[in-house]
């Protein structure tokens, strides 16, 4: 039954990445910055979910939890590459329906083909360097708790609380900086859509504010679903903490957003359905 449910998940989340994927490649009626953002986003989540489905699809169906020592570096690397590229793309997206509702004139210029791609490229460049930062700093850890990790994909929190306990005080200098990172791209994202609502608010005619709503709605449910389950899975209090539940958690967040994200996206978007 879990290797079914796994397989249906991983299913659709190809199925609609992949139809935006191409939608936005064929079709030259989305060749906008937003379309190609979204793009971006549609492959981010792919990859984020082939890092942990396909292997936990694999134990499940041969009903074993093992994992090789290479595997279980490569998958903490490559989800946090993954992950953290696709928090920071989020901010830049924020940063585009900011400038197409405040400066909508000034929206080609400010957000070229050029601006598009350098402000990618930056955000898979960041999210690469953490992720490699964070990776081998955690694996060059001694670990004095066993090998065994109650969860289904090898995660950097759960492999700490493998190490000796001065060890992990290495990894505690690049956590604040993350954090304070991550704080500073949410604050961004939460000022930037005050803006847009009050832009949105001052549109005269119902049916400019609903086109605008449909344009601009679908981030930040994206936003608020990614951010969501992520703080609750990593800040939960302890005195609720148990490994069922953590083990839900941690699928909520690893493998739910990647899979509603293109159903979230096309739902109210007439541009992306006619693509589609």
């Amino acid at each position: 039954l879990t290797f079914w449910l796994l397989l249906g998940i991983y299913l659709a989340a190809l199925l609609g990445n992949g139809l935006i994927i191409t939608a936005v490649a064929c079709d030259h009626q989305v060749h906008s910055p937003m379309y190609f953002f979204l793009l971006n986003l549609s492959v981010l989540d792919l990859g984020s979910i082939s890092t942990t489905l396909p292997k936990a699809m694999a134990n499940s169906l041969w009903d074993t939890r093992a994992i090789s020592y290479t595997g279980c570096a490569a998958q903490p690397f490559l989800f946090a590459f993954l992950v953290v590229a696709e928090y920071f793309l989020l901010t830049v997206m924020a940063y585009d329906r900011y400038v197409a509702i405040w400066k909508p004139l000034h929206y080609r210029s400010l957000l070229g083909s050029r601006a598009c791609v350098h402000m990618t490229a930056a955000a898979w460049g960041s999210a690469f360097l953490h992720a490699v930062l964070h990776t081998a700093n955690t694996f060059s850890i001694p670990l004095c708790q066993g090998n065994a990790i109650n969860q289904f994909f090898c995660e950097i929190p759960h492999i700490l609380k493998l190490s000796c306990s001065h060890s992990y005080l290495r990894e505690v200098g690049l956590v604040v900086v993350s954090a304070c990172l991550s704080l500073g791209c949410f604050v961004f994202i939460v000022v930037s859509y005050v803006q847009i609502l009050r832009a949105v608010l001052r549109i005269p005619s119902e049916q400019g504010r609903h086109k605008a709503f449909s344009m601009c709605l679908p981030h930040p449910t994206v936003v608020s679903l990614f951010v969501s389950t992520a703080i609750f899975a990593h800040l939960k209090p302890p005195s609720i903490s148990s490994p069922v539940l953590n083990l839900v958690v941690s699928f909520l967040y690893s493998v739910v957003p990647p899979a509603v994200n293109p159903l979230i996206y096309s739902m109210r978007n007439q541009e992306l359905k006619d693509a589609l």
